[in-house]
């Protein structure tokens, strides 16, 4: 964390949101949209930037909607996604330039944590809205301003108070404005902290910064330098199972901690810190055209540690086998040697054993001990933390030229080349008082002999004796590569009005080239894993139109269609990244068609808008990395050949009771599932074949978001006062399926008798995992005070007043069966666990807030 902090004070020695461009139905004119800070205030407070928490949001408005300018932080507490799609498809530009990673095609919240000011200034364009930076993105686009000379001129002192994920916060925030000379200098600096924050054994530690200059020349040429980052250390939380929650009487039970000489340790510590700079050249060639270049650097460290063991027992507290219903069938259903008087008496031990608090947690201490009787032995670490890192550098070049040809024409033409090196390995964090450990797959021994070549992680480094490289803390293991990925588009949008009517015709044609270069030759694949594997290379594009009819009485309809090829994301072409060079086997496109019908209507006491969608996608590939307990390795997943269905209707209804009192009334049905048995290829870490097959999940939906969601929310608006009332109900949460319940082979191992499929094939689908849904109600509060000096904003935001601790925000199925095979017979036993009805759960934090105080001046 110390070197992050000086790197960041580097960043701030050597150093835009959006001058938004909007041409919205019936508007030429460029417009600057200003989000409330309470949009991002929330949104950073209640999330846990976390990818096991699936941190997928989606920060969305537009000021002629009534839905999506709520939803956006309103359902954050959620971990909402729009119309559930992936956040790959909502595209983030900041100066016009895309900052989407290039190699997952998510844009991370954690790049801009922290300097809320600076991400105010926004231009949103909706999925069939046009714009002047993009072709606006299936989830749409936002695009940021960070140019000095836009942001609010004046001295900002914040202070903040919260029980979520950090429960101090500091911010000051300074911009000059322009001078005389054209000269504008803005900059930023905020902390947050939390030495525990609302779950136990968390805490946050982040500093971020911000600095930006301008300058503005009066022939039309100006030139902005903005540099920013957040760099953050913070522990994590994890799932677990209802069982779990019961034992430990608590929805926010973590197993990731535990005490270590009387101090608390968390074991899934994350650092992150991604310094970013875009240096804007913006040229006014005239009143009517302008061209906007934004040439993008970002330089992106992040890791995550991980308790791991070697042949041994696993030491998570919440491992299926120290949970009591893995000597007890829970169910009835299952064998009866499960019944029995001995295994009710098993269960009850089991149930007294959890109520101990250290047993309910990593106890550290025992893992110490363990391993230094094992250097005693001479033997290698039982028990270590490893790391996994992801570092990549992405540098990019886009432009924009935005012209009006005429009194009602805008002509956008744009172009992006990017490049993305991003180098993923493992490291070893701490040996936990052990002496050594090898580079071998632990997993692998038993299966092969200790000298063979095949449980070599390195054969380079492997030594003439085949004992592996010894490893030591802070040195490279496992794995070690680069997923490299260079990009080309070029784009251009057209708008006119003519009369009532508002069109827009947008379309792009995009280049994509990706390879892997391994830097470990792995025993399995020895002469398919060290060095450059061959190029994939596809050629996407699209086209989008919308057409709007303004009817008069403030009525108006608006209809949207889109059909593009998109080009597969490259964390998802590999096979199995880690071992090979392998691309996944039949990688295409994906063809997506998109449609939106919408009503709106503005009058003087009712603002309405009612949307129906309908997304349609083929060709759709998904790839999943997990520890598969059944075979005791790591395996990898494609899933190719998939076809979604995404469609849904949205409502939102503004109503002006009186001139400082609204009520709006906001609700979304949506559906998003398979529509189609995937194709799936999987590969497990102790053996170098692929398994093929087919993994029946037609009918899994989209998981880790709700899909029907209805709010109420009163708002009081006078003098200087706001104050809002908003009630949500959310239904119909999934949770993520586990494609190996569902493969074939599987199912024909387990046979109908345990729920499976028989000899013709008839089989009744496992049904998803679902979470809870339920009702939260949340308040904010707030008073503006002006000062002879300044003014003093003063805000309260309470969410979940109620104190619902039953609403599932998120989670996954256990990816293992509930049966066990016979090596002799190939007769498949039931467990006393049932893997399939113990998912892994998240909950929402109970009754939590955040006091800000700020003062301007």
């Amino acid at each position: 964390m110390q070197k992050k902090l000086k790197l960041a004070v580097l960043a701030l020695c050597s150093s835009s949101l959006v001058v938004a461009q909007n041409t919205h139905a019936g508007k030429q004119e460029q417009t600057a949209h200003a989000m409330d800070e309470e949009a991002f205030t929330f949104t950073e407070a209640q999330l846990g930037e976390d990818n096991d928490m699936n941190d997928n949001v989606t920060i969305l408005n537009s000021n002629s909607n009534v839905y999506a300018s709520q939803v956006g932080f309103l359902y954050s507490p959620m971990r909402f996604r729009y119309r559930a799609l992936n956040q790959k498809y909502n595209d983030i530009y900041i100066n016009g330039a895309p900052v989407n990673d290039l190699e997952s095609g998510q844009f991370r919240y954690s790049m801009v944590g922290g300097i809320n000011q600076q991400t105010r200034n926004v231009d949103f364009a909706l999925p069939f809205e046009d714009n002047s930076f993009s072709m606006t993105g299936l989830a749409g686009s936002n695009n940021y301003d960070f140019r000095a000379g836009s942001m609010a001129a004046g001295h900002r002192v914040t202070l903040s108070a919260a029980n979520r994920n950090y429960t101090l916060r500091g911010m000051y925030n300074y911009g000059s404005g322009f001078n005389a000379r054209g000269w504008a200098v803005a900059a930023s600096v905020a902390y947050r902290w939390a030495n525990r924050g609302y779950v136990e054994g968390t805490f946050y530690n982040s500093l971020s910064y911000y600095f930006g200059v301008q300058k503005k020349w009066n022939n039309g040429h100006s030139l902005s330098l903005s540099t920013w980052g957040n760099p953050t250390e913070r522990a994590s939380q994890g799932a677990s199972t209802d069982e779990a929650y019961w034992l430990a009487n608590d929805y926010q039970y973590n197993p990731y901690w535990g005490y270590q000489n009387g101090h608390r340790r968390n074991s899934r510590v994350v650092n992150d810190f991604a310094p970013s700079a875009v240096l804007t050249w913006d040229w006014d060639i005239s009143k009517k055209t302008k061209l906007t270049t934004s040439l993008f650097a970002k330089y992106s460290m992040y890791k995550s540690t991980k308790l791991n063991y070697n042949n041994s027992d696993n030491p998570q507290p919440d491992y299926w086998k120290n949970l009591p219903s893995s000597y007890y069938d829970v169910w009835g259903e299952g064998n009866a040697r499960y019944r029995t008087a001995q295994a009710y008496a098993d269960w009850k031990t089991a149930v007294e054993w959890w109520g101990s608090k250290e047993n309910r947690q990593i106890q550290w201490d025992r893992l110490y001990y363990a391993n230094r009787q094992a250097a005693a032995n001479g033997e290698d670490a039982l028990y270590y933390v490893q790391a996994k890192h992801n570092d990549n550098m992405t540098v990019s070049l886009s432009s924009t030229l935005t012209g009006h040809v005429g009194k009602n024409r805008v002509v956008n033409v744009g172009f992006l080349l990017g490049q993305n090196l991003a180098r993923h390995y493992q490291t070893m964090e701490d040996l936990l008082g052990a002496r050594s450990f090898h580079n071998v797959n632990t997993y692998a021994i038993g299966s092969y002999a200790a000298n063979d070549p095949r449980i070599q992680y390195d054969l380079n480094t492997a030594g003439t004796l085949g004992l592996g490289k010894l490893v030591y803390e802070g040195d490279r293991f496992g794995y070690d590569y680069n997923i490299n990925v260079r990009r080309g588009q070029l784009w251009t949008s057209y708008t006119e009005t003519l009369g009532k009517l508002h069109y827009m015709v947008a379309g792009r044609i995009g280049y994509d080239n990706m390879y892997r270069v391994g830097h470990m030759r792995n025993g399995m694949f020895a002469d398919n894993s060290d060095g450059r594997s061959r190029h994939a290379e596809f050629v996407s594009g699209g086209l989008k139109t919308n057409a709007t009819l303004t009817l008069g009485g403030g009525n108006a309809f608006s209809l949207g269609l889109g059909y593009e090829h998109r080009a597969p994301n490259a964390s998802t072409a590999f096979a199995s990244p880690e071992m090979n060079n392998d691309f996944v086997l039949d990688l295409r496109n994906e063809r997506i068609f998109s449609s939106e019908l919408s009503y709106q209507y503005s009058g003087s006491w009712l603002h309405a808008n009612v949307s129906g969608y309908y997304n349609h996608m083929t060709h759709v590939t998904e790839w999943q990395n997990f520890y598969f307990d059944d075979a005791n390795s790591f395996t990898y997943v494609s899933m190719t050949n998939m076809r979604k269905n995404y469609y849904g209707i949205e409502l939102g209804l503004d109503f002006k009771l009186t001139s400082f009192l609204n009520f709006k009334a906001l609700g979304t049905w949506s559906e998003a599932e398979n529509a189609n048995n995937a194709d799936v290829v999987y590969l497990n870490s102790t053996k170098s074949t692929y398994n093929r097959d087919v993994v029946y999940n037609k009918g899994m939906h989209e998981a880790s978001t709700p899909l029907s969601i209805y709010s109420g929310i009163l708002s009081f608006h006078k003098a200087g006062w706001y104050i809002d009332l908003s009630g949500n109900y959310y239904d119909r949460i999934y949770l993520s399926y586990a494609p190996s319940l569902r493969y074939g082979s599987t199912l024909r191992t387990m046979g109908t008798a345990l729920g499976g499929m028989d000899a013709d094939g008839n089989y009744t689908p496992y049904a998803q995992s679902e979470g809870k849904g339920g009702f939260m109600l949340d308040a904010s509060v707030g008073k503006s005070i002006y000062l002879r000096h300044g003014s003093l904003s003063v805000n309260l935001m309470v969410t979940n007043l109620l104190n619902n601790r039953k609403i599932v925000s998120g989670g996954y199925e256990q990816s293992r069966s509930n049966y066990t095979v016979n090596r002799t017979t190939g007769e498949a036993t039931t467990r006393a666990y049932d893997f399939y009805r113990n998912p892994k759960k998240y909950y929402v934090n109970g009754i939590n807030g955040m006091l800000n105080i700020a003062y301007k001046f």
